[in-house]
C-alpha cells in the first residue's frame, strides 16, 4: 500500500521545497523512541537512495526507507492548523496503540 499525502500536505511540502531552493521530496520513516516504541521522522530529502521506496502523491515524491515501510505502509499524511498550532498529522492504519502524549506508537 502506498504512503500518501493529502492535497493540503502536498501544497505545504511543495511550498517549503520551493522556499528551500533544493530537494527532491519528503523522506518519511520511523525511529525507536518514546514510551510506545516508535516515532515518526520527517525530513526534506535532497536525494533518493538506491534502496529507498518511492511513492508520488499529489505531485510530491514521498521517500521511505525499506526498514520503515512495514510500520507506515498505507499511511496518509495531512497538514493541519488548529488555532496557533500547525503540523503534520499521520493517519496510520497499522497503529495498535499510541502513547498519551502522541509522540510514539506501536504496531
Amino acid at each position: 500500500m502506498p504512503v500518501t499525502l493529502t492535497e493540503r500536505a502536498a501544497k505545504h511540502v511543495s511550498s517549503f521545497l520551493a522556499k528551500r531552493g533544493k530537494g527532491v521530496g519528503l523522506r518519511l520513516g520511523v525511529r525507536t523512541s518514546g514510551c510506545s516504541g516508535l516515532a515518526y521522522k520527517l525530513e526534506f530529502a535532497d536525494a533518493v537512495n538506491p534502496e529507498d521506496v518511492l511513492f508520488e502523491s499529489n505531485g510530491v515524491k514521498v521517500i521511505v526507507d525499506p526498514k520503515s515501510l512495514p510500520y507506515i505502509e498505507g499511511t496518509e499524511l495531512d497538514f493541519a492548523r488548529e488555532g496557533l498550532n500547525e503540523g503534520f498529522k499521520f493517519r496510520n492504519p497499522n497503529i495498535k496503540d499510541e502513547c498519551g502524549c502522541g509522540e510514539s506508537f506501536t504496531v
